[in-house]
């Protein structure tokens, strides 16, 4: 295990001063490559759309269909590992050593965490994706007849499945790793740390430089893609709320406008910034769900949480399964994809969860990444899935003919309870501060991957990639629109394939990392997580 945290690569060094002068620093060979390779990327789909789209649509595919095994293995693989981290000898370790103190509230390092990992895609699906299972949208969960009694269930179970355990033990794994090597080891905070264990000094070369372009470009293509697809869904709800025109003049609007508050975000800095709106937006969510839940058909709400916790049981050892499956459909287009989606996106989310848990034992790490968000997600899916799939099953409003619009799914859902127009703005808000947290935290992120893992780099450094994901983001769609932004996103899931092995590896180098800890325990913090600079 490394015992001198000052030993690292010269290259670290090599030409930072150069950008000095801008407000930056930048480690060279991260920055540069992964610059050239987004901007190779957006003029690619700004010229040819369609053929951009249908090149990496190809590539996605072609992962899907060949590797679907290996993101199913690696999808159990992480939630067993981190289970057993909960029971293990090992969970005692506290990150940064037995002297670290928690730098957030329990509260605040929560809704940080939930914020980033997966908010604004509870807002997009929670309503659309059991409707779309239960009325065979596009296939039906381990081939139950859809619009049935039994297909319901499976639909609130599979929907679970997609947001529970697994999703969040991947951000786990990495956040984990990132927190320990950096906290109780002295490593930078990036992802090339994560491997020392395993290939030692070799990870501040040619190796880690691949690890943290490939980890830059997922995220920056991640946040871009949500970003696009939010403001079509931010879109919808003000055309159905405020009847504003729908199309790519208020899309690129909304992305200018969340980009400008994430720009403010910024500028306050991590405390007053981040924490505030993730606070916000929680307490937002949570008024929200206590509405649908005493407005809603509540009884159905109150046993669906039981029922849908008992489907996710029943059906988790089938749909956790790769071989021989029947329902190839539904497996291939939403399970694979999903776990390949979360797989590209846990470079950004685990690294900004690593970000803020300073002074937490691995239990409490892991009891609070993986378990408590799966506990919140069941309620939180059983309120608005399960009021959805209601107003489906009784013909009751426009969920009675399916899905439909995707973006309009939850403001169909709310249409159909009293005080549609508070509620409905309520959950425009909600999308857009969701987004403007995902875009503050990934700039963070990124930052620190391009600055050789520092976590104190200039602010100016962080405002360049807010407005850099707001601008590709912005530019795909008023340039190529959908086809675009379909390119971006099978772009960011194809990434998911190596990284699953990245992954994998990183779940050895861990342990390995861990059992040294229990051994040698670290007395005080390694590193300080260091100002916001704002």
């Amino acid at each position: 295990m490394l015992s001198d945290p000052e030993k690292f690569d010269t290259d670290y060094e090599i030409g930072q001063d150069n950008l000095q002068k801008f407000g930056m620093d930048v480690h060279h060979p991260v920055f540069w490559v992964a610059a050239i390779l987004v901007i190779l990327f957006v003029m690619i789909s700004l010229i040819s759309p369609e053929q951009a789209k249908g090149a990496f649509e190809g590539a996605k595919g072609w992962s899907i269909d060949n590797f679907d095994w290996l993101f199913m293995v690696g999808g159990n693989i992480f939630v067993i590992f981190c289970l057993a981290l909960i029971f293990l000898p090992v969970g005692k370790i506290r990150l940064g050593g037995y002297d670290a103190k928690p730098e957030f509230s329990t509260i605040s390092w929560f809704s940080m965490l939930f914020a980033a990992g997966m908010g604004i895609g509870l807002m997009f699906w929670s309503v659309a994706e059991p409707v779309a299972y239960y009325t065979d949208w596009w296939g039906t969960p381990l081939n139950v007849a859809p619009n049935t009694p039994e297909g319901a269930s499976a639909a609130m179970g599979a929907t679970m499945f997609h947001w529970g355990l697994h999703p969040w033990a991947i951000y786990a794994v990495v956040a984990l790793s990132l927190a320990f090597f950096t906290y109780n080891k002295g490593l930078p905070l990036t992802l090339r740390s994560a491997f020392y264990p395993l290939i030692g000094d070799k990870s501040w070369g040619f190796i880690g430089h691949v690890v943290d372009t490939v980890a830059v470009v997922a995220t920056l293509f991640g946040l871009a893609t949500s970003l696009g697809f939010g403001a079509q869904q931010a879109a919808s709800g003000l055309n159905f709320l405020f009847d504003v025109p729908k199309g790519i003049g208020t899309e690129t609007a909304v992305i200018l406008g969340v980009t400008f508050v994430a720009l403010m975000s910024v500028l306050r800095g991590l405390d007053g910034g981040v924490k505030v709106l993730s606070n916000i937006n929680m307490s937002l969510a949570g008024l929200l769900m206590l509405f649908v839940i005493i407005f809603g058909p509540t009884l159905a709400i109150l046993s669906g949480i039981f029922t849908t916790a008992g489907a996710y049981v029943e059906n988790i050892f089938s749909l956790s399964n790769w071989i021989g499956r029947e329902d190839d459909k539904f497996y291939h287009g939403w399970t694979v994809f999903y776990w390949a989606w979360w797989i590209s996106w846990s470079p950004f989310v685990g690294m900004f969860i690593a970000r803020v848990s300073l002074g937490r034992t691995v239990r409490e790490f892991v009891t609070a990444v993986l378990l408590i968000p799966t506990l919140v997600t069941l309620v939180w899916m059983s309120t608005f899935g399960g009021t959805g799939l209601e107003q489906s099953i009784n013909g009751i409003g426009a969920l009675a003919e399916g899905v439909g619009e995707v973006p309009l799914a939850m403001f169909h859902m709310l249409e159909n309870l009293p005080l549609t127009g508070i509620t409905s703005f309520i959950a425009i808000i909600l999308v857009l501060v969701f987004f403007i947290t995902s875009s503050d935290s990934g700039s963070l992120v990124i930052d620190s991957i391009t600055a050789g893992g520092k976590v104190d780099a200039p602010v100016p450094q962080r405002v360049f990639w807010v407005l850099i994901e707001g601008i590709i983001a912005a530019a795909l769609l008023f340039g190529g629109g959908a086809d675009a932004l379909g390119a971006l996103q099978a772009a960011a899931i194809t990434v998911g394939l190596p990284f699953t092995v990245v992954l994998i590896v990183m779940c050895v180098c861990l342990y390995m990392g861990l059992e040294h800890e229990r051994r040698f325990p670290t007395a005080t913090p390694a590193v300080d997580p260091g100002q916001e600079g704002a």
